[in-house]
């Protein structure tokens, strides 16, 4: 499995932006498609994005297109969320993932993800 740290969460207004990021170690990290998903207190984890291998494809859930842009650096092991217009029910931790297997943007169920990041806290005040 390739390991994950997330880095970048924090405070912010709504209307205003973060950027997350995620480097991964151990394993190949091009072999890897790569999401986020954040979990709200009380909720189900909840796909964000999700980008191929190359950098080429994204997807998104629908809450979130429009604002939020997933990217990825296969020379830096890395992959962000740049977040704009952030709005209170962005509030969560959120997760960078990494899975095997083919694109398919209808992939988005967390149980396809085998790795995991721990975390990082995202707040956004009213």
């Amino acid at each position: 499995q390739v390991q994950l740290v997330e880095s970048g969460g924090g405070l912010v207004q709504a209307g205003g932006s973060l950027r997350l990021s995620c480097t991964a170690s151990g394993r190949t990290f091009s072999n890897y498609i790569m999401g986020w998903f954040r979990q709200a207190p009380g909720k189900e984890h909840e796909f964000v994005a999700q980008i191929n291998r190359s950098g080429g494809v994204t997807s998104y859930a629908d809450s979130v297109k429009g604002r939020f842009t997933i990217s990825r650096d296969n020379n830096k092991n890395t992959v962000s969320l740049q977040m704009i217009s952030l709005k209170p029910d962005d509030t969560a931790v959120y997760y960078c993932a990494a899975r095997s297997g083919l694109w398919n943007r209808g992939t988005t169920d967390r149980k396809n993800y085998g790795s995991w990041g721990q975390g990082t806290q995202v707040t956004v005040s009213s």
